[in-house]
């Protein structure tokens, strides 16, 4: 059996608890971007991801377009779409495949945070590189 809590709290004895994240929590944004990335870092997945921009494509028009077969291609699919970096609508009998901006959304948002220390990093990179030293606090 599977309990599911909206909220942190105590977990009770002999039970699977599955916590849902709330919209908006940072937490799940975090979890969402990481693996948009970590479903980036595959090359195969990489390069459906990157066929898709043209627009919607059939499984087996990606299957071609790669080099590998449709099963493997749907097993990539399937991966992309849980990170919600692909989204599938059905045309008949056929998978239609388009980007989905919510994974590339949350990706950006997990590596924003890590922007403004990139930046500090780069600059004194830069000042040490020209001799400059320390960046010193201005007076007025």
């Amino acid at each position: 059996m599977v309990d599911i809590l909206d909220s942190p709290g105590e977990m009770p004895p002999g039970k699977i608890v599955a916590e849902i994240p709330h919209p908006g929590d940072t937490d799940s944004v975090d979890t969402n971007g990481v693996r948009a990335i970590a479903a980036l870092s595959d090359p195969t997945r990489r390069a459906i991801f990157e066929a898709l921009p043209q627009g919607p494509r059939s499984v087996a028009d990606l299957a071609v377009a790669i080099g590998i077969t449709s099963s493997a291609a749907s097993q990539h699919l399937r991966v992309l779409r849980e990170a919600h970096l692909v989204r599938m609508r059905r045309d008949g009998n056929r998978h239609l495949y388009s980007l989905d901006p919510r994974g590339l959304n949350d990706a950006r948002e997990y590596l924003d945070k890590f922007w403004p220390s990139a930046l500090a990093a780069h600059a004194a990179a830069l000042r040490e590189a020209t001799g400059a030293g320390p960046a010193q606090p201005t007076r007025r």
